[in-house]
């Protein structure tokens, strides 16, 4: 699946099928569906859901918590804009499925 395919479905209103828990939070925080995404990503165990549990926790502002997570996904604790932030994610989510 491209960025663009994701993207697409985000505006059709429909995930696509066989998205993994991290990819499928972005979707629905894509969507403004913020507690949907939070509750999908911490259904998951996975460091690739936590690296997601981390940046919604950016988005509601506590960046102590987003802290935590992104210790937990192994990967550093970002600050820069949310909005390329998910774009980076998705892009880097979708490589590796």
């Amino acid at each position: 699946m491209t960025f663009e395919e994701f993207r697409r479905s985000i505006d059709e209103g429909v995930p696509p099928d066989n998205l993994g828990a991290a990819l499928l939070g972005l979707w629905h925080q894509g969507r403004g569906a913020w507690e949907t995404a939070h509750e999908t990503v911490q259904a998951d165990d996975g460091a690739p859901a936590a690296w997601v549990h981390a940046h919604l926790h950016r988005f509601e502002g506590d960046e102590m918590n987003a802290g935590y997570w992104f210790r937990r996904a192994g990967k550093p604790h970002t600050k820069g804009d949310l909005d390329e932030e998910w774009t980076a994610m998705v892009a880097a989510l979708l490589d590796m499925s």
